[in-house]
Order: structure tokens, then sequence, then C-alpha cells
């Protein structure tokens, strides 16, 4: 199968790329790891008239960790992210991407930007509370807006990026000390994306009490859903039935809504019971 056919653009700069994209607006798309793009491209699922190639911008290719978080640029791949001393629960997200082949050259913007509810790194980015960083071109050079998880991604497929914005980079923030994370899912095999999934963060005070609990779910809702299980004071049964409610699966060729719905209470349990051991180790 071959793509249709587009105009390849190949800015050397920030501020050119910006000005191609205000140039063709809805019409163009953004090439980066192209681990998606490619082949809907060539299956005809999408038809820009332009392809803006970002993989000469090298100021893109940043993976910068600071003690509030990690910054990853646009073209940092999942393979260069995982070896890069990334906070733990985007690590172990990062190793259920698909195959090695694949984390070589896909990026962590570009998975966060194709906005699949059934992909590992949005719900990591919105369990966390993390960002995504746009640019568009301005007055006097490029404008930066920072765009939260929770109203970035807004469903299936779909992220709040406009034309002519470029999402350059994405801020996981870090964890209060005595904080535990994991990252559990069910596929058919592995690479495949997962039938459910589950990434859990539990924070513990000093006397090892839960202060705070999040899960995120994948694969069951239209975007990546959190649910604050704090309330339930480290009872992770009661969590369970809890994120069970919150959730919205849906019935397909592999799965029932039902089965996806009991399996993420399960993940769910177990994911918090992992995440509330490390944190106090």
């Amino acid at each position: 199968m071959k793509p249709p056919p587009f105009e390849h653009h190949a800015p050397a700069d920030l501020g050119e790329a910006l000005d191609v994209l205000a140039e063709v607006g809805s019409h163009g798309k953004v090439l980066a790891g192209g681990q998606s793009l490619i082949p809907m491209l060539n299956m005809r699922l999408a038809a820009p008239a332009h392809l803006v190639d970002i993989n000469r911008i090298e100021s893109l290719a940043v993976i910068e960790t600071r003690p509030e978080g990690v910054t990853v640029g646009a073209l940092a791949r999942h393979a260069q992210v995982e070896r890069a001393g990334v906070p733990p629960l985007l690590r172990q997200a990062l190793r259920l991407v698909a195959h090695p082949v694949i984390r070589n050259r896909g990026t962590v913007v570009g998975s966060l930007v194709h906005a699949d509810p059934a992909a590992e790194l949005p719900a990591v980015l919105a369990v966390l509370g993390g960002s995504v960083r746009l640019a568009r071109r301005g007055g006097d050079g490029p404008e930066f807006t920072d765009v939260p998880a929770s109203r970035f991604f807004v469903g299936p497929m779909e992220s709040s990026i406009e034309p002519r914005e470029l999402a350059v980079s994405a801020f996981f923030p870090a964890l209060p000390e005595r904080s535990g994370t994991a990252f559990l899912e069910v596929a058919r095999r592995h690479g495949d994306y997962a039938l459910a999934g589950v990434c859990a963060v539990v924070s513990l005070d000093e006397d090892l009490r839960v202060e705070a609990a999040r899960v995120g779910c994948v694969g069951v809702g239209p975007v990546p859903v959190v649910v604050d299980v704090t309330q339930t004071r480290g009872d992770w049964g009661a969590a369970a039935a809890a994120v069970r409610e919150a959730i919205d699966p849906e019935t397909d060729i592999h799965a029932s809504a039902g089965y996806r719905r009991h399996l993420t209470g399960v993940l769910a349990e177990r994911a918090l019971t992992d995440a509330t051991r490390e944190a106090a180790a």
C-alpha cells in the first residue's frame, strides 16, 4: 500500500517549522517518529496535502531531568527516554510500548499527540498531572502554551492541538518522597495494544499511611481515565470497585465491555498494591 500524494517539507529550525505550519494550516501533518502516521497514510486513513518533517530540528531532541520533573522533546525516541533516568512510571510504561524496533524510532510526544486511549503514555501523562507544550508562530517569534493533560486529550485519537500548532515537548512531574508507581496491562500478545491497562501512583505520609492515590486507566474510555482513590485509605478492593464504576469500556471483537470492566478492577487492585509496596520500601 502506498500513501496518497503529498508535498514534503523539511524545516531546519523551529521558526521555519512554525512558518510552514502557519501556511499549510489544516492541510498539514507533522512527521516525527512516524510509527503511527505512516501506517495511517498507507491505509489512506489520513491524506494530508503537506507533510512537515521536523526530524532536522535538533533542539526538539531534548530530554531534561530536573528535581521537579522531566521534559521530553518532540524528537526524543521511546528508547532514548527509557534509558535517560526518567521517573519510574514513565520507564515502566515505555517497556510496554510495542516492540524495540518501534521504540527505537517512535517518539513520546508523538504518542501523546496521536491520543490513542489504548496507548500507555497518555495515561501516564494524565495520572501524573503532566502537560504538553504547544508552539505557534507569533508576531515576534514562537508563542508557547502549556496545556495540562486534563485538557489535552479530548476524544479518541483527538487532542486539543490545533492546525498551525506544533507540540514541542511534554512535561512529566516528579512525585514526592515515599511515592511508588506500577503499570500493569493485559494484551493478547506482547507488544499488542492492551485489552485493558492500569497505572497507579501512591504517596505515603511519614507514618506510611496513604496520603494520595490515583489510577490511570488505558483502553476503557474515549480518553485516559484518571480515578482518585485517596478516600479509600488503602482499601484497594474498594478502590478497584471505584475504578470499575468510573470507566466506560466498549465491546469489540477482542473483549466484551464487562470483561474489560472486571479486568481493569483486578489490575487496579494489583497495581495499587505494588505501588504501595514500592512507596514503603
